[in-house]
């Protein structure tokens, strides 16, 4: 049994988890009514990515008989005047999450509940990815992006990411 802490900061976790994909297909949305393709796929890829996360996290409660309570999910509040700041929205909000990640860390660590600490090492190795493709998405705007072509082929190398879910055995 969990403590119940560790188990109501998961259970709130499935939520941002949840919002995060919901941020993200707002990206997604963004990007497309641009005309940028790429972009738009990145995010939406983005966003199966944190609903899968999401999923992870229920699974981790059901199998430690704990009751899953889903909340309502709030709408995201964007307003981007450039192509850049997505990204850069991007980038704060997984910094968000890490810092969410490593806040459940730590109340499992003072609890000494070393199966939960197991599990978010996933989600804190993923995190420091998370963050890593979100710095060379804003380096790569910074250098190319104000060029047409260089925008262009960016795009088209966004638009080659493939999905790959989560291979982590709870």
């Amino acid at each position: 049994m969990l403590d119940k802490t560790v188990s109501s900061l998961l259970n709130s976790q499935i939520n941002k988890e949840f919002y995060s994909a919901y941020l993200y297909l707002d990206f997604a949305s963004y990007y497309g009514g641009k005309g940028l393709k790429g972009f738009a796929s990145w995010y939406k890829i983005q966003a199966q990515e944190e609903r899968d996360h999401a999923l992870l996290f229920m699974q981790y409660l059901q199998n430690n008989s704990e009751k899953v309570v889903l909340e309502a999910i709030d709408k995201p509040d964007t307003d981007f005047s450039d192509l850049i700041g997505p990204l850069k929205a991007g980038l704060e909000h997984e910094e968000y999450v890490t810092g969410l990640i490593h806040a459940i860390y730590d109340v499992a660590f003072s609890v000494k509940d070393f199966r939960t600490m197991q599990f978010l090492e996933w989600f804190i190795k993923e995190q420091g990815e998370e963050e890593t493709n979100a710095n060379d998405n804003i380096s790569k705007m910074e250098l190319f992006g104000s060029d047409p072509k260089g925008l262009y082929m960016l795009d088209n190398e966004l638009a080659t990411r493939v999905y790959a879910p989560p291979s982590l055995v709870l």
